[in-house]
């Protein structure tokens, strides 16, 4: 099939780069001194077999990370980069993971562990490998690229060309393996990146200098004995390389190794009536200078490549693959520094490429990233394996570079521990449950990130989750009730809750009317309907002024057309969450204050304080910054303050009355001090809801005592309450409820 005319003529660009793609990429577990961890795969980060996200390869200490298929390379980076977060915050304080494809050193091959599955044939292949290949060769790593066309891509093939669509697939994979094998020097060249490994290595022949890639060359990934698979057809490549098999020449079809992989049958027997799905590029060496082990640009040049090659044409289907074999191994045995033997050939083609860029209306972007690899076709030390090598000669120590390079990855990924860097601009609640859900094995799905909706899956179980805790298994009347502050009251006192006495109104007007019943009263104005804390304000002294009523009445009805002016309880406010009928944890909340130095003025003290890195908008932070507006200033005044007053040495403002962090306040575990009556309280609450998610906050007089129909009142219940706060305290243990939500919603799974 003449696939370049077929594009040009239909105009098939578009649908040419509309393909998945997804990456799987290894890495060793090494202590600080660089050598390998001799521990078992972290239980912590779920069971390794058939993890979504986080394997085993051969060895025990070597982790594979593997990316869901997705369509454009930012989603592919941001999960690369996600499952590496998650996976660095699980490891031990002492366990990093090594940056580069060959380790520095190797321990003797007696101590490397072979990986430990539950499935005993994948064990007994490993031991097989040790026998046949050894243990070595094993431990180094790469990165494998997962490429497939769109389905709209191939049905518009099969309609143009009236071929059945497995004969398509089978012709455009086929040419694409061939392209890739004859040009995949190219990429040796710009992406190797293993010139030196341990001595211990070589068991006989070894290069006698520093090579691009010694993981790509000879000494790497190949067959023993002489296994020529053939390339002409998908018929041909299935019978030849199951011949192998069949002769025990190989002891499986994934024993052989190759650059490239055909995907979509469970043998390649098969693959001539299934047809090919997809690919797998297996040639790719760590980029040590990469976090996670390859830049979004070059995923994306992978992938612009993978596309050119099937527009270009091909010189001798025949001779191709051995040329290209012959090629790719000479690049990769040059010195890293070197200027590569085909540069007149690279820069015809990536000439090509760019011509096709241009051609099918892609954009600077793409055409700048394949401009930047002809630059490195004449200027090697800008390549990975140049870079490294400078790098290498400057520091003259691989094992003090890679260590180095590997704990300043793992200190970016604990800087902010709380977030996830590539969901940062979803809310943390959502960001925990994201991150817990990898590490247990569950797939997630993004369906809308500005909502916080999430999906997620473990094997034939799916749910939907909204902003962190929000689920099927809560009633629709539930946040509804919640709400609505009157109607949480009346269902409450029907089932005998203490709640405080209050009125409702709808304007200043009547609110000025009550101010006379209520005056030096204890109260708190809030809006009928609210959540998080929103337009609410506390007199515990009791009520004096009536501009400071008016003023908090008219606060309120900018949040609702109601409010209530309501009786303030005595005692400390406690936020009790329940989940599923339990309670999970119990926080005292103080309210957003400053204590004095003597020195500083109360503004001072609040932007010292709101300097602190768990400190932000509440959202993509656990602690919120706390502001200095129309309530906090009454706050103060309630106090004979202002924020110009200087604060006596450990004397204490505050700035506001309700302790939500969500208004700036602080946050204390303690879940294992109050006393089981009050978990009790807090739980017949949740059921009064018809939640099983809830935010009960109770004020109570002593935590230690137990509850009785006078000590507690409830100030209200809420709907999907904040789970940050209790994950990271600023005080005390962290509970971490995310985890308690997949509990609820996958109790198969834990």
């Amino acid at each position: 099939m003449d696939f370049k005319n077929i594009i040009r003529k239909n105009n098939l660009f578009p649908f040419l780069d509309d393909g998945t793609i997804g990456i799987e990429k290894e890495g060793l577990r090494i202590l600080s001194d660089g050598t390998l961890s001799d521990t078992m795969h972290p239980n912590n980060i779920g069971v390794r077999d058939n993890h979504p996200y986080i394997q085993t390869d051969f060895a025990e200490s070597q982790l594979e990370f593997i990316t869901q298929p997705e369509n454009n390379e930012k989603d592919v980076y941001r999960w690369l980069g996600t499952i590496h977060e998650v996976t660095l915050r699980k490891l031990p304080n002492d366990e990093y993971i090594w940056p580069m494809s060959a380790p520095a050193v190797l321990p003797p091959e007696n101590d490397i562990k072979v990986a430990q599955f539950t499935n005993e044939e994948d064990v007994k292949y490993r031991e097989y490998l040790v026998t046949v290949y050894g243990k070595y060769k094993q431990m180094i790593s790469g990165i494998h690229y997962n490429f497939g066309f769109s389905n709209n891509f191939i049905k518009r093939l099969v309609n143009i060309t009236n071929k059945s669509e497995v004969e398509v697939r089978n012709k455009l994979y086929m040419k694409l393996a061939r392209q890739f094998i004859r040009y995949q020097w190219l990429l040796v060249y710009f992406y190797g990146a293993t010139p030196i490994v341990p001595r211990e290595y070589f068991k006989e022949e070894k290069p006698v200098s520093a090579v691009r890639s010694i993981r790509t060359s000879k000494y790497g990934y190949v067959n023993k004995g002489n296994i020529k698979v053939s390339y002409n057809s998908v018929e041909d490549y299935a019978k030849t390389l199951r011949s192998y098999v069949d002769n025990n020449q190989l002891i499986a079809e994934k024993e052989f190794y190759s650059s490239v992989r055909f995907r979509g049958a469970d043998s390649v027997v098969d693959l001539p009536k299934k047809g090919v799905k997809y690919v797998e590029f297996r040639l790719f060496d760590i980029n040590p200078f990469a976090k996670y082990g390859i830049l979004e640009k070059d995923i994306r040049f992978i992938r612009l490549f993978a596309m050119f090659l099937i527009w270009l044409e091909e010189e001798n289907i025949e001779s191709s693959v051995e040329k290209g074999l012959e090629y790719s191994n000479n690049i990769a045995l040059s010195h890293p520094l070197s200027r590569a033997e085909y540069e007149d050939e690279g820069i015809e083609i990536l000439d090509l490429f760019i011509d096709f860029l241009r051609e099918g209306n892609y954009s600077q972007e793409d055409i700048n990233i394949v401009s930047e690899k002809k630059e490195q076709l004449a200027n090697p030390n800008l390549t990975v394996g140049g870079q490294l090598w400078i790098k290498y000669e400057d520091v003259g120590d691989i094992l003090q570079l890679g260590v180095e390079l590997a704990k300043e990855y793992k200190e970016e990924a604990l800087e902010k521990y709380y977030s996830l860097t590539h969901f940062s601009n979803m809310e943390l609640s959502t960001q925990a449950v994201i991150s817990d859900a990898i590490a247990a094995g569950i797939t997630v799905e993004i369906l809308d990130e500005n909502d916080q909706f999430i999906k997620l899956s473990y094997k034939n179980h799916e749910e939907y989750v909204k902003n962190g805790n929000m689920t099927k298994h809560d009633s629709y009347i539930s946040p509804l009730i919640m709400e609505n502050k009157v109607v949480t009251k009346k269902v409450l006192e029907k089932d005998g809750f203490r709640v405080p006495s209050s009125y409702q109104v709808t304007n200043i007007e009547d609110a000025t009317r009550l101010y006379p019943k209520v005056e030096n009263k204890p109260i708190v104005i809030k809006p009928k309907s609210t959540n998080y804390g929103l337009g609410i304000t506390i007199f515990p002294k009791g009520i004096n002024s009536i501009e400071d009523f008016v003023k908090a009445a008219t606060i309120a009805l900018k949040e609702d057309k109601e409010i209530m002016i309501e009786e303030f309880i005595t005692g400390t406010e406690y936020r009790f969450f329940v989940l599923n009928g339990e309670t999970k944890a119990v926080l005292l909340r103080v309210p957003a204050n400053v204590v004095g130095n003597g020195v500083s003025t109360i503004e001072q003290l609040v932007l010292e304080k709101n300097k602190n890195s768990l400190r932000g908008d509440g959202l993509s932070s656990p602690l919120k910054k706390i502001a200095l507006g129309d309530i906090e200033l009454l706050q103060l005044k309630e106090q004979g303050y202002t924020k110009d007053t200087i604060l006596e040495r450990n004397e204490i403002a505050y700035l506001r009355a309700n302790s939500n962090i969500s208004t700036g306040g602080d946050s204390i575990d303690m879940t294992d001090e109050v006393d089981v009556s009050y978990k009790t309280i807090a739980e017949g609450i949740a059921s009064a809801m018809f939640s099983k998610v809830c935010g009960v906050d109770l004020i109570i007089e002593d935590i230690k005592e137990k509850a009785t129909d006078n000590n507690y009142g409830i100030i209200e219940a809420n709907f999907n309450p904040m789970m940050m706060m209790h994950i990271f305290p600023s005080k005390g243990k962290s509970r971490r409820l995310s985890e308690d939500v997949l509990k609820m919603l996958f109790p198969e799974k834990y």
